[in-house]
């Protein structure tokens, strides 16, 4: 069997799996329930406030008339995707590689000549599918309603923002084809990538290097206000970029060594 014809043939089977086995499905409503919940937090902002000026007075805080803009429902965005968002995705294919190893489910497949890099290709673009497809969707959605109740215009870089949390999103699911090409369970693997993520957060407190880290694209903060520019992450995108592409690279002669 080719590497083209087993590449196709072993997507269709792991899209198939997770349709069928629902987490597709719950995925998807996730991310949807994610791009609502970011604008509908935002419309309903004043309404707390006001419910809760009685008991903030009480504290000796007073609560002002506040107006809602796009601002806000972006604000939710780019909080809630890296923490639920993503967490969910690396949480949902942390085993997606090793399950199969553990199941020795691989052998029959390989034994029919089906190449393992292959494999961990197909296994490779399934992971940045079904990601790419929740997460924009979730943009989507985000867009559409912040544009509906206020205007977009108000908020600066914010599809290029969006552009580099994708990234970091790619470079976390490039290390989990990584580590799993020689961890031996889900739990390594989640261990690894969590280990990765909290060197990056760690040396991102020191100034002359956050620019430099892929952990960087998640600041957007500065980027919706207009503070900074998008020429501001280029170095971080080229970075994340580069060091997605490396470690998928170093993966491969792993990965055709490892004994399934």
């Amino acid at each position: 069997m080719s590497f083209i014809s087993g590449f196709f043939t072993f997507t269709g089977k792991e899209l198939m799996e997770l349709r069928r086995s629902g987490r597709l499905l719950i995925f998807i409503i996730l991310f949807v329930l994610l791009g609502v919940m970011n604008p509908a937090t935002a419309k309903l902002t004043p309404w707390l406030l006001k419910s809760m000026a009685d008991s903030l007075e009480t504290s000796g805080i007073t609560v002002t008339e506040y107006t809602v803009t796009a601002m806000d429902s972006w604000v939710q965005f780019f909080k809630n995707l890296p923490t639920m968002g993503l967490l969910l995705t690396v949480v949902m294919f942390g085993g997606f590689f090793t399950s199969e190893y553990a199941k020795g489910t691989l052998i029959p497949l390989l034994a029919k000549g089906l190449s393992r890099n292959a494999v961990a290709a197909a296994k490779t673009f399934t992971m940045l599918l079904v990601w790419s497809a929740g997460y924009w969707l979730s943009y989507g959605i985000t867009y559409a309603y912040s544009d509906y109740y206020w205007d977009n215009s108000v908020v600066s870089h914010y599809a290029f923002a969006a552009f580099g949390l994708w990234l970091f999103g790619v470079l976390l699911l490039c290390c989990i084809v990584f580590f799993s090409s020689f961890a031996g369970s889900s739990a390594q693997v989640l261990l690894g990538v969590g280990a990765v993520y909290v060197a990056m957060n760690l040396l991102g407190m020191v100034g002359t290097v956050s620019e430099y880290l892929p952990s960087f694209l998640t600041r957007s903060g500065e980027l919706l206000t207009g503070q900074a520019q998008p020429s501001d992450y280029s170095t971080a995108v080229l970075i994340s970029a580069a060091a997605s592409v490396v470690l998928l690279i170093a993966s491969i002669p792993i990965t055709s060594k490892r004994r399934v």
